[in-house]
């Protein structure tokens, strides 16, 4: 029944009255529980809720400091110890009175002492009582806590770890100024107020100093039992992870108490180690005691990643291949077949952060196992087929450029974070620390050598790393060139007695970035012979770009040594950058082909300010009289054109994509084409090299620039197939510029971009303006008229309008020759009026147009083309020759004619024609070795190749516009000027045969072939991957052989016998010339083109669970009443583990880059649950060992898929779509563990899901854990305690951050963890 309270006159005089009474009692000396017993009477009869927080305010303002007396004392500890006042209420009024005053009263500060070590440690009453909310606001009043610790609210349970651990830090501050200590400390004074009352004050005396002396000596046991004690010490390790900055100050004067205290190094009771060891509260804190073998060894297997040896290529399934995830990544951004709009440095950066999180290793194996993953790319393309794909620049972009800017990612995160809490740091301890990061790097460096097989350097740089090894010498030897600095000292490339590898490479771009110091030319084995020994070939003269710097003119002998040479530091490319924008025109069209030579392609060190320097040069600042108009790009043609032509190889773009400059790269060619496309070609330009160019070749190599930047040619089935939505964006010019947009706007915030910005050079200014569509004009008409080419037939030509006109001319420019036999009528399929070619004046003046009024009539040329091909009108050679002359005059038309093509192929209207060799080229010379080699390539995966029928050579036919396609193709000579225009059609034409009907992709494949013999190899492997594109079968056997080869599942073939990274992707894309493909280069290759991905994630999934159990069965791993034995061949579950987190590992890296972030999100968001929820009619095989290990590898599967799709952080963009799929999926555990959802899986895969899933997400991923409901983090919690999870509920609330504070104290007075 609640006590009735009295009104507030008559509560006055109430308090008036117990006043009365403690004075009384007081004089009279009466005995203090009987004192105590009748004032609680009392206060329950006038209605008075106890404990009273009023009544310990009046206790205390009664002793401080008029009657500090033994007896006021007793009446104080009677009152707590009857619960009439709360005794954490009167430890904080002590301490505000008694810690500051305590050398003028020292008895009593003993007695607070005293009180502390009584009341201190029993929190659990005083939490579940009734006035626990209001204590604890009353204590914060008096202690400012929520200010001084800067508490987000004010919620109970934050403001009671905030009163503890304020106990403990005033006990250490008063400590260390009893001893004249705190001087030593970083700020020199205590933390806490020193508001001396000096009201009645005692005479000191002598035995003042021994009852300091004292004080000092309990006051520092208190601190230990309040770091010993399990309730006390947990609530601190709480405050060690949700107040960092605080705890770092706090541990640095703790330090300071712990080696420099004569009272702790004189106890008989105290060891300074020990004490210091019980303040660290490392992780291990709150490591899992489970009861049972299976979940214990799981546990710890979370967390001993560090053990495993890193080997290399092809060495199975140790733990070198939980880093699995890392090849695959580097292979798949080596597709050439498209341009990523996001940054392959962001995306290894979050990999490998989110590797290094759930393998729970240090930051030396991650970068060893980043560095060797990264060399055996390099290795598996020593030897690469020919054909239009990135080559070896590209592939040692990877290694020198990205992986190195990767690392720099991570070790400027890490010192970030230690300059935002060095400024709110009360102590700017943070400035102090020697980064882990950065000495990880130094260590996997050193360690990098023992990788021998690994740093042979590609016959193409081994004369550079030659150089970059007698550097080192140069520096250990001392040899400079006149000037003081070997820097600039030119080294011949045949320097004898520097043998140079790929390690030396490594730690050059590693020092280029300040990652490293010189002094790792030092380190044992580094360099070859000895100091002393100076290589041969090393030239007294200064190198090309040393004489840039000392101001020699760019004549055209020193522009070619430059072209040739990258340059090896940020001024050199400065100083040329300079050039190009104050020099003479001749300087600039110099400097630009410098820019575009071997500095951007081998200038590893500087290779990103390099691009952003071309990016620039191709937006020209506009006159100051000049606004809204691009027409200030036509005077700078010239200059314009050497840059578009020296970034247009395929191995740039490549680059260009990896720095993840695409979009700024779009943003920048726009305007480019908007200007040189609305004018007309009346005026010409003569380049130094004798090339005469026009707008219409300016215009056309920027356009068919700005196409490989998207996949323009895929109709929109590409994106949707039925109801199944796209699993990714869709790219396109719009999402180009808005990815743009938003990363200029944002970049700088974040102390990260800060640290990031010091990089770049300081002479660029690059706009932050967004830029959209609207601003260019014509390029959205020309886009809108592209979407509607693609998704329907062409719309009815208008007879006499402009483009009727334009229409008429080109075909009349097209066939000519075909129309000086007499009238010839060329009607389009779209139901247009017959267009006739005669008496139209074919002169040039006619096509004085501007570019982009040709693209919009290209659409109708090509479908009259097409249609009088069809009806006889023109006979095949005829048409291709006018598609040929129709690219020639305006090369832009190239990718109307694919879009255009790959559309009506897709709608199917076209009969197929005859591949028979009089009207249409023939395959027949090859194509049956064709069909074989494609048989070959595919041998290891099991996959069937469709067979021809016994006159397939003779039926041969292919759609009328894929044949017109690569009959055009196959007119041009492979040569560098036609190149850039090939690599558009290429890609394309693969992809439009690969999604036609069997054979149509090996007829293809055998026309160029017939073309280009040298290219042999690249085309068959390509057309090979034809089959997964029909056959959803193919593409899961696929996945099955990627999954038995990396595992070692498969005994019988040699290639996959030993598992690991070495079966799953081989010797690469095909390189050594057509043999057996390894699966993993396979479904690379493949994956982009299966136009339904969703289904993936089951398959995928499913694929995992057979996986498990064959290793179960691999192992012969059994359960007896007893627990676990191990059977033939005394493996451990241990290795089973091991290769159960290989096969979860790489399952995730399937579904990721497979489909992105949206395929995780469909993983997370349905495909689990839903499999939970399935019955599958599983038996309990192998003594319940395979359900178990199924769900801890479900539980790994899940934590990685997630991660490499959102990162570990909320460093990345696509850390914002986490917290909701995250919620939603734990929401989706507390439903089924609460029993509102129904499960099907076998309840040990459950139970192993769930703590798996928890402990994982606590331990490697604590910052998802902070951005989920906290009630339902608290559900989960109850839930596991249920489960008897007690250690791991509180983990979790612990994760939880000050919102959980309340069910944290719960479980640490409830929880049974050992210290």
């Amino acid at each position: 029944m609640a006590a009735v309270v009295a009104p507030l006159d008559s509560q006055e005089s109430l308090w008036e009255s117990v006043t009365s009474v403690i004075r009384s009692a007081q004089e009279k000396k009466v005995d203090p529980l009987h004192w105590a017993l009748e004032l609680r009477l009392t206060l329950s009869a006038a209605g008075i809720s106890l404990p009273s927080p009023h009544l310990a305010h009046l206790l205390a303002s009664h002793i401080f400091w008029e009657n500090h007396t033994p007896l006021s004392w007793k009446l104080l500890e009677k009152a707590i110890t009857l619960t009439i006042v709360p005794p954490l209420l009167v430890l904080a009024l002590l301490s505000h009175r008694v810690i500051p005053n305590r050398k003028h009263h020292p008895s009593a500060y003993r007695l607070y002492l005293e009180l502390l070590k009584r009341h201190a440690f029993s929190l659990m009453p005083q939490i579940r009582g009734s006035g626990y909310h209001r204590t604890m606001t009353s204590i914060d009043d008096i202690l400012h806590l929520s200010q001084i610790f800067g508490l987000p609210n004010q919620e109970p349970g934050s403001l009671l770890l905030a009163f503890v651990f304020s106990i403990l830090w005033q006990l250490v501050d008063a400590s260390l100024d009893d001893e004249g200590l705190l001087e030593l400390t970083s700020n020199k004074r205590s933390l806490w107020p020193h508001d001396m009352e000096i009201d009645g004050i005692l005479k000191r005396n002598d035995n003042h100093g021994v009852l300091e002396k004292a004080n000092t000596e309990m006051a520092i046991n208190l601190i230990q039992f309040l770091l010993q004690n399990k309730a006390t010490s947990r609530i601190l390790h709480l405050a060690s992870q949700n107040m960092p900055t605080h705890w770092e100050d706090f541990s640095q004067r703790f330090r300071v108490l712990t080696t420099k205290s004569l009272a702790v190094r004189n106890s008989k009771h105290i060891n300074p180690e020990a004490l210091t060891c019980l303040a660290s509260h490392s992780r291990k804190f709150l490591e899992r005691e489970s009861k049972t073998i299976p979940g214990g060894e799981f546990h710890a297997l979370v967390s001993s990643g560090s053990m495993f040896a890193l080997t290399s290529q092809h060495h199975g399934t140790s733990g070198s291949a939980l880093w699995l995830p890392i090849d695959l990544f580097f292979e798949d951004i080596m597709d050439g077949t498209q341009a990523a709009a996001a940054s392959a440095v962001e995306n290894l950066t979050g990999l490998v952060k989110a590797l290094q999180a759930a393998n729970s290793t240090t930051w030396h194996d991650a970068f060893l196992a980043l560095w060797l993953a990264a060399l055996r790319l390099v290795q598996r393309e020593r030897d690469p087929i020919e054909g239009p794909v990135p080559r070896t620049d590209t592939f040692l972009c990877v290694l020198l450029s990205v992986t190195p800017l990767a690392v720099a990612n991570i070790i400027e995160e890490e010192e970030s974070q230690w300059i935002d809490q060095s400024a709110s740091s009360p102590s700017n301890q943070w400035k102090e620390k020697k980064g882990k990061c950065r000495q990880g790097l130094v260590n996997s460096l050193q360690q990098l050598g023992d990788y021998e097989s690994l740093l042979t350097p590609p016959i193409s740089v081994q004369s550079v790393a030659n150089q970059a090894a007698a550097k080192a010498v140069m520096f250990i030897s001392g040899i400079t060139n006149g000037s003081g600095s070997y820097e600039n000292t030119s080294i011949n490339e045949s320097a004898s007695g520097c043998s140079g590898n790929m390690r030396h490479l490594v730690v050059e771009a590693c020092i280029s970035r300040n990652l490293l110091d010189t002094s790792a030319y030092l380190w044992p084995g580094f360099v070859n012979g000895g100091t002393n020994q100076v290589p041969q070939g090393i030239a007294g003269n200064v190198s090309c770009w040393s004489l840039v710097m000392n101001g020699s003119s760019l004549t055209p002998s020193l522009t070619n040594s430059l072209i040739s040479t990258p340059a090896s530091s940020l001024a050199e490319i400065e100083k040329i950058y300079e050039v190009a924008t104050t020099g003479s025109e001749d300087e600039k069209i110099a400097a630009a082909s410098i820019l575009c030579g071997a500095s951007l392609f081998r200038g590893w060190s500087i290779q990103e300010h390099v691009i952003i320097f071309i990016v620039t040069l191709l937006s020209p600042q506009a006159p100051a009289n000049i606004s809204g108009s691009y027409s200030h790009f036509i005077n700078c043609a010239p200059f314009l054109n050497v840059l578009l032509v020296g970034i247009s190889p395929v191995d740039c773009v490549q680059i260009f994509s990896l720095h993840g400059v695409v979009p700024l790269l779009a943003g920048a060619l726009m305007p480019i084409c908007e200007a040189f496309g609305s004018g007309i070609p009346n005026i010409t330009w003569t380049l130094p090299n004798g090339e005469v160019i026009s707008s219409h070749a300016v215009f056309s190599t920027a356009f068919i620039l700005l196409l490989r930047l998207w996949r323009f040619d895929h109709p929109p089935l590409d994106y949707v197939l039925g109801d199944v939505p796209p699993v990714g964006p869709q790219s396109s010019p719009e999402y180009l510029l808005l990815v743009r947009n938003c990363r200029l706007e944002c970049f700088g915030k974040s102390p990260k971009d800060r640290m990031a910005r010091r990089r770049f050079s300081k002479v660029i200014d690059i706009s932050v303006d967004p830029i959209f569509m609207d601003s260019f004009p014509r390029l959205k008409q020309w886009y809108r008229q592209h979407q509607e080419c693609m998704a329907s037939i062409l719309s009815e030509l208008k007879t006499g309008s402009p483009v009727h006109h334009i229409v008429d001319s080109l075909l009349s420019m097209m066939f000519k020759k075909t129309n000086k036999g007499g009238s010839q009528s060329l009607t389009p399929s779209s139901g247009s009026s017959s267009l006739s070619t005669s008496g139209v004046d074919d002169s040039s003046d006619q096509l004085k147009i501007p570019a982009w009024d040709i693209l919009e009539a290209a659409p109708f040329v090509l479908d009259a083309a097409l249609t009088a091909c069809a009806h006889g009108s023109l006979s095949p050679r005829e048409l291709a020759t006018g598609l040929k002359t129709l690219a020639d005059f305006l090369p832009a038309t190239l990718g109307t004619m694919v879009s255009y093509f790959s559309s009506e192929v897709t709608r199917g209207l076209w009969k197929p024609v005859s591949m028979n060799g009089t009207d249409w080229p023939s395959p027949a010379a090859n194509l049956a070795s064709v069909e074989q080699q494609i048989e070959l390539i595919l041998a290891a995966t099991g996959v069937d190749v469709p067979r021809l029928p016994a006159d397939g050579i003779s039926a041969a036919t292919l759609p009328l516009p894929l044949a017109a396609l690569v009959s055009l193709t196959i007119t041009y000579k492979l040569e560098k000027a036609t190149e850039r225009f090939l690599v558009l059609v290429g890609p394309a034409l693969d992809a439009l045969a690969a999604a036609c009907p069997w054979p149509c992709m090996p007829i293809v494949t055998s026309l160029w072939t017939q073309k280009v013999k040298r290219w042999s190899d690249f085309l068959i492997f390509s057309a090979s991957r034809t089959v997964f594109h029909h056959n959803r079968d193919a593409v899961i056997q696929l996945l099955r052989s990627c999954f038995t080869c990396t595992l070692g599942l498969t005994p019988t073939s040699q290639l996959c016998s030993y598992g690991g990274v070495g079966a799953l992707l081989g010797h690469g894309f095909g390189s050594g010339g057509i043999s057996t493909a390894a699966p993993g280069i396979l479904y690379i290759k493949v994956h982009r083109s299966i136009r339904d991905v969703m289904f993936l994630t089951e398959e995928i999934l499913s694929l995992l669970m057979f996986s498990v159990k064959s290793i179960a069965a691999t192992e012969k791993l059994k359960k007896t009443k007893d627990g676990l034995r191990y059977g033939i061949g005394q493996v451990s579950l241990s290795q089973a583990m091991t290769r159960v987190k290989l096969a979860a590992s790489l399952g995730a890296s399937l579904v990721w880059i497979s489909g992105g972030l949206n395929l995780v999100q469909a993983l997370i968001k349905e495909t689990l649950p839903s499999w939970f929820i399935s019955v599958h009619g599983e038996e309990d095989e192998l003594g319940g060992m395979v359900p178990m290990l199924r769900g801890y590898a479900l539980a790994y599967f899940a934590i990685l898929s997630s991660a490499f799709a959102w990162g570990v952080d909320s460093s990345s963009p696509a850390s914002k779509r986490r917290p909701r799929v995250v919620w939603l999926h734990l929401e989706f555990l507390v439903s089924a563990l609460e029993g509102k959802i129904s499960l099907g899986c076998d309840w040990a895969t459950w139970q192993a899901y769930v703590t798996g899933f928890v402990s994982l997400m606590v331990q490697c991923t604590p910052a998802w854990v902070l951005e989920v409901d906290v009630e339902v983090i608290k559900r989960l919690s109850k839930s596991l305690r249920q489960w008897n999870e007690q250690d791991l509920a509180l983990a979790l609330l612990c994760a939880g951050g000050l919102g959980t504070m309340d069910n944290k104290l719960l479980g640490v007075e409830s929880g049974r963890v050992k210290v």
